[in-house]
């Protein structure tokens, strides 16, 4: 029988004897009376981006999916599995959610392979490839311009990415009806791994832009 990780072991002691001590009644609470998060967060599985480490959230407060890249797929009822739309529609139909984040992030392995067009599937099935064509249109005309470096284009990716998965959000009926009712915001962010920002995407101009906040 193969053992398991010790450094999860020492977290989840840590885990016990520090933060879940101190929100025990937060805890118990939410056991009893379910979960009533704010915010569906949209990520990347990228272990460096975690949404409620970036936030300083508490449990209960977030409702997160995270797949390769952050993406939304565009709304398709076809009878076949759909991990993050069958998050999302749980999000917004039985957990009442009042906005949606879709969260990017610097460096991105997924946008990388997005603009690799030498880029190999890692097995036969090459789910990475199948799920990265979700960029594809947007990936060939980035990829074609010959102004921008590719760090340049690295980071344009990873901003069109959002607003790319922003739009195939309103797709799904559930979710354009709320929006258009004022009931369901959506929101679109970008975090630099190497330096702790956030840029916030601009509602109007869809920009990505540094909200004003105090940074010790």
């Amino acid at each position: 029988m193969s053992k398991f990780p010790e450094r999860l072991l020492a977290g989840y002691q840590t885990f016990m004897t520090g933060r879940y001590t101190a929100e025990r009644a937060r805890y118990r609470q939410l056991a009893e009376t379910g979960q009533e998060p704010h915010t569906l967060v949209i990520a990347c599985c990228d272990s460096r981006a975690a949404p409620e480490t970036i936030f300083d959230c508490g449990p209960g407060e977030l409702f997160v999916v995270r797949n390769v890249a952050n993406l939304m797929p565009p709304y398709e009822p076809d009878g076949n599995y759909h991990s993050t739309s069958a998050a999302l529609e749980f999000a917004v139909q039985a957990l009442k959610i009042r906005n949606i984040l879709v969260m990017g992030h610097g460096r991105c392995g997924g946008i990388a392979a997005s603009l690799d067009p030498a880029a190999k599937p890692l097995s036969p099935g090459d789910f990475i490839g199948q799920w990265i064509s979700l960029l594809k249109p947007a990936a060939e005309k980035i990829q074609e311009s010959s102004l921008m470096t590719g760090s340049e284009r690295q980071t344009a990716m990873e901003r069109i990415s959002i607003r790319n998965s922003i739009s195939n959000l309103r797709t799904f009926p559930c979710v354009k009806i709320l929006e258009d009712k004022g009931k369901l915001e959506i929101h679109g962010a970008w975090f630099d791994i190497s330096s702790g920002e956030l840029w916030v995407m601009d509602k109007d101009s869809g920009d990505f832009v540094r909200p004003e906040v105090e940074v010790a």
